[in-house]
């Protein structure tokens, strides 16, 4: 992710852009979890979106890190989160990846199709550029075993791969419109729920008493009922 095919580099440019989103959804809760040869859960769900906020802007990527990136148990570990939360059982939710598609893990695709069982669109976000870019490594490159240097590239295949196997769809972060789609889609997830609301409220019987009472009031308003004393 430090490659500098999207300026000023495909990590800044995720930083950047997950703030963005949280002020386009500013009522919504985001949680965070990052992702290398081990994945971990920097911030859980939360409506701080300050507090996540800080969390990102302290991102950065550790040079010291092996063995590759794991995409699917990243992916994993935030449905498992989301399964065990018991706050998100009526709430519309999804996952959202943001990567340049390299991933060095297995993928087991009968976990990718459970997202969807789960009420759970993974939408994977492409960082990056076909053509690809060179890292910098201090004052070089980073090289390979055989000592050429590196290009990292965009996998879009991969990206669409994930996001058909888990019920999604892929966007990309070519534009600086990207967000408003991306925000777009996750309101069109929580339209359903709320559509979904609107119809148990139709069919809730209690409009029947409230009709009733109102035929009462009319009633006790039109009619004068004389009282005598004797």
């Amino acid at each position: 992710m430090d490659a500098t095919d999207a300026v000023p580099s495909r990590l800044e440019r995720v930083k950047y852009d997950i703030q963005q989103l949280c002020d386009t959804l500013s009522t919504d809760r985001f949680g965070l979890i990052l992702t290398s040869s081990e994945s971990f859960v920097l911030s859980p769900l939360t409506a701080d979106h300050d507090a996540l906020k800080r969390f990102v802007r302290d991102i950065r990527t550790g040079k010291a890190a092996t063995g590759g990136t794991d995409l699917c148990a990243a992916i994993e570990l935030a449905r498992q989160k989301f399964i065990t939360d018991s706050s998100t059982r009526l709430n519309a939710k999804a996952l959202v990846l943001f990567s340049d598609g390299e991933n060095f893990g297995s993928c087991n695709r009968t976990e990718l199709a459970s997202l969807k069982t789960a009420g759970l669109p993974l939408i994977t976000v492409g960082v990056g550029t076909e053509t690809g870019s060179s890292i910098r490594e201090g004052r070089d490159f980073v090289r390979d075993d055989a000592r050429q240097i590196v290009r990292s590239r965009l996998n879009r295949s991969f990206l669409q791969e994930l996001a058909r196997d888990g019920g999604g769809q892929y966007i990309e972060a070519n534009t600086g419109q990207y967000i408003r789609e991306l925000a777009g889609v996750l309101m069109t997830q929580q339209g359903f729920r709320i559509d979904q609301n609107r119809v148990i409220v139709s069919t809730n019987k209690y409009v029947y008493f409230l009709l009733a009472a109102l035929l009462l009031l009319a009633f006790d308003l039109i009619v004068t009922v004389r009282t005598f004393r004797l």
